[in-house]
């Protein structure tokens, strides 16, 4: 998504790059202002009445844009900002209509600074990165940074956030904040507005989107659903904790579906093929079984394949009416055949657009092919979970099916506007691969996110305000396709200066279930920057003191997810960089 601010400061001579983590040698140390990356010369003005009430005003056209100075002009304000870039034409030169290859989601792109103040971007539900660093942490090592989205890892707490639910198909938004240099005086801490914090941090304030489906329905309620479950049986797929998870995870699923729900199997190694077509459980529950205990670890893994005759499997058994989903169970380590998620998806992209059929993808193992796997998903317009054991599986296969199998919402975008009266600087915490440029918010043919019923997104945002403003700080509006009709819908939400002034860590930001959403960012960014010198939040706390805040938080919620949080961030302030 495009993050911009016409004002925009620097954290460090160098930023981070576009894409995930932070690069080494680049970042921030110390607490002096956010990142910076260099941008590609291209901006644009787009005007227009919106049914909200926001005025898009020169909006650039780049989807890598951003809210912070990325080194694409040399000249500054007096206070070191970037000046605003030139109004261009829409489009960048050497397209016909003015829309330039990749921007769509997942496709990064540079573009000048920009002078407005929209942040835009597709949903995402994807929790994988979280899942998949809490199992390399648990077996004493730190996971790579280049897997640490942080995004995943505040999504991976959408139940513990008090957002109101719609009544129907859709979303409710909510907008909310505090200080993130606020003071807890129970812990002997001084005033925030003194200088204890650091003067350039008295400002800053996290500002917190929360979008939320509809609770899933009863399991008698729901839609019928179609599964083509693609299984990796390949050789690396022998570890414990892999195949055999997996064929556990299949038989539970498989008796707590409907008579009515169809399942199919597809397994792959060096090829793929299709080990039960479409079968109506009903009675045949036991045939299902019967194919599940035939899965054993063979050769290597043509992902590829599996893909593309998982997908074949799916419009062959193809149910009107019904919730048509692949499952991909893997570890994605794929070796042999096509290994390029593009290229696989664009083998079966007839399915995925005419026929709707939407991937989701488990990763299992300690070996992981994190990068491979997410970007399958959101190519496949789905998203993506991590087990690692069978209370993990229980979660996903039983607890979370409907949610996970069935759709509310299609190409789901949000987008924030700040007001430049009383918003300084902001930066989304997160969604790097996720970004849409702001004037195609309203393309529906832009892809966004698919999500289910019972979820929540929630994007987090590091807001710096203006000393002494008031009034109007920003708007969210999310816009989504129905599921069926693919009509398109919008719901807003707003937020006003005094509304950030609470403390992050009081007792009224612990309910709502803010700070859990602060943990997981600050451990997000502590995972992916500290290895490499750099920050992407305001007023870090130290690994210690996060784990102590978890802790707190785990005791005063008894949260058994804040627990393990709580765990997980001990671990890690255990081991090296």
């Amino acid at each position: 998504m495009r993050r911009s601010g016409r004002h925009q400061a620097r954290w460090g001579e160098r930023g981070i790059q576009p894409g995930r983590g932070v690069q080494p040698g680049q970042g921030w140390r110390g607490r002096r202002g956010w990142p910076g990356r260099r941008r590609r010369v291209r901006a644009a003005l787009v005007a227009g009445g919106v049914a909200v009430g926001l005025l898009l005003t020169a909006c650039s056209g780049g989807s890598g844009g951003s809210s912070y100075d990325r080194g694409g002009s040399k000249a500054r304000d007096d206070n070191g900002f970037p000046a605003p870039g030139p109004v261009r034409p829409t489009g960048p030169s050497g397209t016909d209509d003015g829309t330039a290859e990749g921007d769509r989601k997942g496709e990064l792109r540079e573009s000048a600074p920009p002078a407005d103040y929209l942040s835009t971007f597709a949903l995402d539900v994807d929790t994988a990165s979280y899942g998949y660093a809490r199992r390399t942490l648990e077996e004493g090592r730190r996971p790579d940074p280049t897997t640490v989205r942080p995004e995943e890892f505040i999504n991976s707490f959408g139940q513990e956030q008090d957002y109101e639910r719609p009544d129907g198909d859709g979303f409710t938004v909510t907008v909310d904040g505090a200080r993130t240099a606020a003071a807890d005086p129970s812990r002997g801490e001084e005033d925030a507005n003194s200088d204890t914090f650091g003067q350039e941090n008295r400002d800053w304030r996290f500002l917190r989107v929360g979008l939320a489906t509809r609770e899933a329905e009863d399991a008698s309620e729901r839609p019928p659903a179609a599964l083509t479950f693609v299984i990796d049986v390949s050789g690396s797929m022998a570890e414990p904790g892999r195949l055999d998870l997996v064929r556990q995870s299949l038989g539970v699923m498989t008796d707590q579906l409907r008579d009515d729900d169809s399942v199919a199997l597809v397994s792959f190694s060096d090829e793929a093929k299709t080990v039960l077509p479409m079968t109506r459980l009903g009675d045949h529950r036991g045939r299902v079984h019967d194919a599940i205990d035939t899965l054993e670890p063979t050769d290597s893994t043509n992902l590829g394949a599996g893909v593309t005759t998982g997908y074949r499997t799916a419009v062959d058994g193809l149910r009107e009416g019904a919730t048509n989903r692949v499952v991909l169970l893997s570890d994605a380590l794929a070796n042999t055949g096509e290994t390029d998620a593009d290229a696989i998806l664009d083998r079966i992209s007839d399915a995925r657009r005419e026929h709707g059929i939407t991937l989701f993808g488990v990763g299992v193992g300690s070996d992981y092919g994190d990068a491979l796997m997410e970007r399958l998903a959101d190519k496949g317009d789905g998203h993506t979970t991590y087990v690692s054991n069978a209370a993990d599986a229980r979660t996903v296969f039983v607890d979370q099916l409907p949610r996970n199998i069935d759709l509310t919402a299609r190409d789901a975008k949000a987008q924030v506007s700040f007001d430049p009266e009383t918003v300084e600087q902001f930066r989304l915490i997160g969604y790097d691969n996720r970004q849409v440029a702001d004037e195609d918010f309203r393309d529906d043919r832009v892809d966004g996110g698919e999500i289910g019923p019972g979820h929540t997104v929630t994007a987090l945002y590091a807001v710096r305000v203006r000393p002494g403003a008031s009034g109007h700080v920003a708007t969210a509006t999310v816009r989504w396709l129905d599921p069926d009709s693919r009509t398109p819908h919008e719901e807003t939400g707003q937020i006003e200066a005094g509304s950030l002034d609470r403390g992050l860590w009081g007792a009224e930001t612990a309910r709502s279930g803010l700070q859990v959403t602060a943990i997981a960012a600050y451990f997000a960014d502590a995972l992916r920057s500290d290895a490499v010198g750099g920050t992407a939040t305001p007023a870090p706390p130290s690994l210690r003191e996060l784990a102590d805040r978890a802790d707190e938080l785990a005791s005063n919620t008894e949260s058994k997810p804040i627990r393990q949080l709580a765990e997980t961030i001990d671990r890690a302030t255990d081991l090296p960089y």
